[in-house]
């Protein structure tokens, strides 16, 4: 193996790789820039889940989506752990599954005893087939589709409510306000008025945000569900953003819900779960310095705790639902190095294979990613290029100034911590195919996702017999 390089050295990759010091189960994933299994082998390769990344790329193909099992298995052990730990009463962890919704990731979620968070029809129904127990199963969103309602209803999952028109719609499915035996079950979700410092787009908790009931009509809306026999609310639900690495607000958020949990209680709702979201953030780049999972557990879990005991309001079953902390570390995304165009005094541009389309990140929040070249892990860093996607768009662009040791067309670059709201995010921008993914664990790797092709990118088109051409 070839040794490794302390941070602040000008080598390529090793400076990333996880530290040694302590074992995979004390380091917090989301404080990691490559997976727990990420290390450099004899042929200064990057491996990952003991697989050769460069071996990955001539076997499956690229753009290709690397996810690794022990990585992900870990950042769900730790959050359910750490609440056995701090949370004096019983919790339950939730996966955030918008992050990245397929059947093999609702399956390892579920397996590690987490619920599984949904927010349409298609993940609900790829939870569905993944085989999540369906009282694990909720279903958030701020415009769900009457069919989509049915659906839920039908499913057994508990119905995370955002709005009036969703309220009123679900006690029409549920009877009305006529008794019924088999009452809905539902969390309502409320807007606490937190800010927080993230981007704009993904904070939540402020007052003008699009998602759940204003403060101020919460009494209307707790009289009115208590009066909706057809309804059973079990919970309340906030959430105040994503990607925070501040613990206050959580502190402020569990004050504020525990007076909501108070107010409920007068109102005669059985209410006894308590979700206050997610939004841990990941580290993507060297000065990214989020708090550990552990510490953000503890501070929530004692949070809840004071403030029950501060109103002297029972401890409820206490909810968290994390995304991008649980998948967004376990992933890297593998591309395959192409043209280079050089701007003299300017800028020189390395293009890669994929782009906008498996990662829209860059070009629509302006997120910031590291790369590492695969097969010259121990390269010293020569120059500084900008990372250009393939599409037909000047402001696909992957990777801006990065430093890179000197490359040729073929070598493999990995840009990591892509496991969030990426393939989740990815689309046929130009008609190019979405990529493979593949899971990998002990020296193996199987696919999870097949790669698109073009025959499937022609499969939903209809071409009306009167534009048919004659060949």
């Amino acid at each position: 193996m070839v040794s490794t390089h302390s941070v602040g050295v000008r080598n390529s990759g090793s400076q990333y790789l996880p530290s040694t010091t302590d074992t995979s189960e004390n380091r917090s994933p989301n404080q990691q820039l490559l997976p727990l299994t990420a290390r450099v082998n004899s042929q200064d390769c990057l491996e990952i889940g003991g697989c050769d990344v460069t071996d990955l790329v001539r076997q499956f193909g690229s753009p290709l989506y690397i996810l690794d099992e022990e990585t992900l298995r870990t950042a769900c052990s730790q959050y359910r752990d750490a609440f056995k730990r701090y949370y004096p009463g019983t919790s339950v962890a939730v996966y955030a599954s918008k992050a990245w919704n397929c059947l093999a990731i609702c399956a390892i979620a579920a397996s590690e005893g987490l619920g599984v968070e949904v927010v349409s029809g298609g993940e609900l129904y790829t939870a569905i087939q993944a085989g999540v127990n369906r009282e694990l199963l909720y279903f958030h969103g701020n415009n769900k589709s009457r069919a989509e309602l049915e659906f839920a209803v039908e499913s057994g999952c508990t119905i995370v409510v955002d709005n009036w028109l969703e309220l009123k719609t679900l006690a029409l499915l549920g009877g009305g306000r006529d008794s019924s035996p088999n009452p809905i079950k539902i969390m309502l979700r409320l807007t606490p008025g937190i800010e927080c410092h993230t981007h704009e787009y993904i904070r939540t908790g402020h007052l003008d945000s699009k998602f759940g009931f204003d403060p101020n009509q919460v009494e209307e809306v707790f009289a009115f569900v208590s009066q909706t026999t057809s309804l059973h609310c079990v919970g309340l639900h906030a959430h105040i953003g994503s990607q925070i690495f501040e613990l206050q607000p959580h502190r402020d958020l569990a004050g504020v819900m525990v007076q909501w949990l108070d107010k409920a209680s007068s109102f005669g709702l059985p209410v006894t779960r308590l979700n206050i979201g997610g939004g841990l953030g990941i580290r993507y780049t060297e000065t990214d310095d989020p708090p550990s999972i552990e510490e953000w557990v503890k501070t929530v879990s004692e949070s809840v705790a004071a403030a029950c005991q501060t109103q002297q309001v029972p401890l409820p079953t206490l909810m968290c639902e994390p995304g991008r902390s649980l998948v967004g570390p376990t992933c890297v995304t593998a591309y395959t190095l192409g043209s280079r165009k050089e701007v003299p005094e300017i800028r020189t541009y390395l293009a890669v294979d994929g782009g906008m389309s498996d990662n829209p990140r860059p070009i629509t929040y302006q997120s910031v990613y590291r790369a590492v070249v695969a097969n010259r892990m121990s390269a010293p860093l020569t120059e500084t290029v900008t990372i250009a996607g393939l599409h037909c768009e000047s402001g696909d662009i992957l990777i801006k100034d990065i430093q890179l040791p000197q490359t040729d067309p073929g070598d493999i670059l990995v840009v990591m911590s892509t496991g969030a709201y990426n393939y989740s995010m990815a689309s046929n921008y130009n008609r190019v195919p979405r990529p493979a993914a593949v899971l990998v664990k002990d020296g193996e790797a199987k696919v999870i996702l097949q790669r698109e092709t073009y025959q499937d990118l022609v499969r939903q088109d209809r071409l009306p017999e009167r534009l048919k051409l004659n060949s």
